[in-house]
């Protein structure tokens, strides 16, 4: 298990350029089961998921060709459907949360599916019913076998229907879009996700031959077509990450400029960390942040304390809620925040709060922050990372904190965040790995 070692206190500077959006990747290189012709991928991030989701691929029989750093050709021409029974498989796709995506593309193309309940964060419960009861509205049927924890999931003639979603699930929207695509007759998708991650997907479908209309928006429709073929796809900017990084400039009094963010996409992104005090500034395509020695938090109208929760989007990505908060943390007034979509993703504020920060949970989904405004800095400490977002907000801490921190488990942040000690490294912070 590896360990951050990071000496806090150092003001960053210079350019960083957010790798390619690690939830998108996991959808589009998925979606390239759908076809036996070439799918050429480009902005891939060199990220522990995604490098799991292409050998998994490798393994179940597509051609994979690394073309660049970044750019990777995919050919799913000779599927190896066995192997989908095997340990090696029910193994590595446990360990894999993003190996749901691949429900709905084997489904659609060869009628038929197979997968072990898939792991991933610990960040409360993430269940998998929309993308059942979407697959099954298609003509789809499950079986579960509690003792293996392993689903098979048949469907020889998928056939479009209308649904109505329980919750606008960004990966459940996907595995149904991707069946839907090849399944006979119009599928009409309402409270679907319109995630900037579900627009590429459906573009990148379109362009592949599939007849999808409303993306954008929680209303799509979907006329099935009998084949698709290969395409070109570039990923969008990773938006958790430019989140990040300003988040991270704010807590270290840093000069930066994020290059190349894809900004129309961001959505409510840059708001929520104006509202928090911060001066985004916006230059073309990049995102430039000034050294701040103070940011202070608004209030409402009325005067009461700024609440900042998450919620589907074009609301704020829970993803961001664990960055928000550490934030915070060396802001001038106070904030609530309210994670509503995990229970158990504030359970690291504990490691805050021995920082020296001043926090209050509430209770599962809610904390108070009232700021330090910088009156004493945050100490370091030894801690564990419990899952990618929290590792990122406790890196950005630790970066901002007086003294040595210890970040063990460094795997969980690997899994989201390509390289993330020499980029750092990069703007002068004085991180190494053990």
């Amino acid at each position: 298990m590896g360990t951050f070692v990071i000496e806090g206190g150092h003001k960053l500077s210079g350019e960083i350029t957010p790798q390619g959006a690690k939830n998108e990747a996991l959808q589009v290189i998925s979606a390239v089961l759908l076809t036996s012709e070439i799918v050429e991928i480009s902005k891939v991030p060199n990220i522990r998921d995604v490098n799991k989701l292409i050998d998994l691929l490798q393994d179940m029989g597509v051609s994979v060709t690394k073309i660049n750093y970044d750019t990777y050709s995919f050919q799913a021409k000779n599927i190896d459907l066995d192997y989908l029974i095997t340990e090696d498989f029910k193994t590595k796709a446990g360990g894999l949360r993003g190996s749901v995506m691949i429900l709905g593309p084997l489904l659609g193309r060869f009628g038929k599916a197979y997968l072990p309940q898939p792991g991933g964060d610990k960040i409360g419960r993430r269940r998998l019913d929309t993308h059942f009861i979407g697959l099954e509205k298609l003509g789809a049927k499950f079986t579960y076998n509690p003792d293996e924890r392993f689903y098979e999931i048949k469907g020889d003639d998928l056939k479009g229907t209308y649904m109505l979603l329980d919750e606008a699930s960004v990966t459940g929207t996907a595995n149904i879009v991707m069946a839907a695509a090849l399944a006979q007759g119009e599928t009409t998708l309402f409270n679907a996700a319109c995630e900037p991650y579900i627009v590429q997907l459906c573009r990148m479908l379109n362009s592949m031959g599939a007849k999808i209309s409303g993306v954008g928006s929680n209303l799509l429709i979907i006329q099935g077509v009998s084949t698709l073929h290969g395409t070109k796809h570039r990923l969008l900017a990773d938006m958790i990450e430019v989140g990040s990084f300003i988040g991270m400039a704010a807590m270290t009094q840093s000069e930066l400029t994020i290059k190349d963010v894809d900004y129309k996409e961001l959505g409510i992104i840059p708001q929520v960390f104006r509202r928090m005090g911060i001066t985004v500034e916006r230059r073309n395509n990049d995102i430039y942040i000034p050294s701040m020695d103070e940011y202070c938090i608004e209030t409402f109208i009325d005067g009461s304390i700024m609440t900042i929760a998450d919620s589907p989007w074009p609301g704020f990505t829970p993803d961001l809620i664990s960055i928000a908060l550490v934030v915070a943390a060396q802001a001038k007034g106070s904030v609530l925040i309210h994670q509503k979509m995990f229970e158990s993703r504030l359970f690291f504020v504990d490691k805050l709060i021995d920082m020296g920060a001043q926090i209050i949970l509430c209770d599962p989904h809610r904390a108070t922050v009232i700021g330090l405004n910088r009156q004493m800095p945050l100490r370091g400490i030894q801690m564990t990372s419990p899952d990618i977002r929290a590792g990122v907000a406790l890196l950005i801490a630790a970066l901002s904190a007086q003294g040595t921190s210890y970040i063990n488990n460094i795997e969980q942040i690997d899994r989201g965040y390509e390289n993330i000690d020499e980029r750092l490294r990069a703007l002068g912070a004085n991180i190494i790995r053990q």
